[in-house]
């Protein structure tokens, strides 16, 4: 059962207003950084921004972090069309805290103005820019949530093909699969409060226009995982994206890939954001964490 501290957040979260309902997509986009930039950052970290590859982002890391720790390049969620590094922020820093590493949120170009592939070729390039440095490979982790789990996705299978891998993906709350055609859109549609079917297709005609979905850089759940390293996906069994996710562990484990697949009871959409209003979001971060320390040794 959940924690009473999770009810407590999901109630305090019904009662905020609704957004306008004919909100367009600037506003909304500048509605969620207003009120997402606002809170603070962990204590200890540092937020700063850069620009690798030519895109750019925000990089949150502590104070004091050893030569050699570990870069996670975290790819934020909202649908490809929303959100920012700077929207994340005060997440990314909460991440870099517990994970005891650099946290890379990379701003990638958003659709419908930038459509596929803009923003895989934008996170792709920070891959490339931090091993074009001299970044070890082995000590990088690719990461994201919702979409961004997708592009995390992408990018991990666009580094396969070029034969220099990052030592681990992490997928949070995935949205793999643009075909957007799994069971769960109906037998969690009541559940989720914050994905839909509906909110799905708009958001793919808008990031893939008349792009086929069956491509595996815009549905990396289609794609071939042989010899990728190892993936850590979470997933809340209250989300619509729950087939997503078991879906993209199935085609890497049918790989061989070295998978760890964790379902959290009743927790929504990208629930470890709320880190660390309720313990279920403090285990998701932790165990995000552990999963770092493992696969960069």
């Amino acid at each position: 059962m959940a924690s009473p501290e999770f009810h407590a957040v999901q109630a305090a979260m019904a009662e905020r207003p609704a957004p306008p309902p004919d909100e367009d997509i600037v506003a909304q986009r500048r509605r969620i950084d207003e009120a997402m930039s606002q809170m603070p950052l962990a204590d200890g970290v540092q937020a700063v921004p850069f620009v690798r590859g030519g895109v750019s982002g925000i990089e949150c890391r502590p104070a004091v972090l050893p030569h050699d720790a570990p870069i996670v390049v975290y790819l934020h969620g909202g649908g490809f069309r929303i959100a920012s590094a700077l929207a994340y922020r005060s997440h990314g820093s909460h991440l870099a805290k517990v994970l005891g590493a650099r946290v890379l949120l990379v701003d990638y170009r958003l659709a419908p103005e930038h459509p596929f592939p803009a923003a895989v070729d934008d996170c792709f390039a920070v891959w490339e820019s931090l091993l074009a440095d001299g970044f070890d490979a082995h000590r990088i982790v690719i990461a994201g949530d919702s979409a961004g789990g997708g592009l995390a996705a992408s990018v991990a299978l666009h580094a396969l093909a070029d034969g220099v891998l990052p030592a681990g993906i992490v997928c949070l709350s995935p949205w793999v699969d643009l075909r957007v055609q799994n069971a769960s859109y109906d037998t969690r549609a009541e559940a989720d409060k914050l994905f839909s079917r509906a909110q799905a297709l708009e958001a793919r005609a808008a990031y893939l226009g008349e792009h086929d979905p069956n491509d595996p850089l815009a549905s990396p759940v289609l794609g071939d995982w042989s010899g990728a390293p190892p993936m850590l996906v979470m997933v809340g069994e209250a989300e619509v994206l729950y087939d997503d996710a078991r879906a993209l562990v199935d085609a890497a484990e049918d790989c061989g890939v070295d998978v760890t697949w964790s379902a959290y009871p009743e927790m929504p959409h990208i629930w470890m954001m709320s880190y660390p209003a309720f313990p279920e979001a403090v285990a998701g971060v932790e165990e995000f964490a552990a999963f770092v320390r493992r696969v960069t040794g």
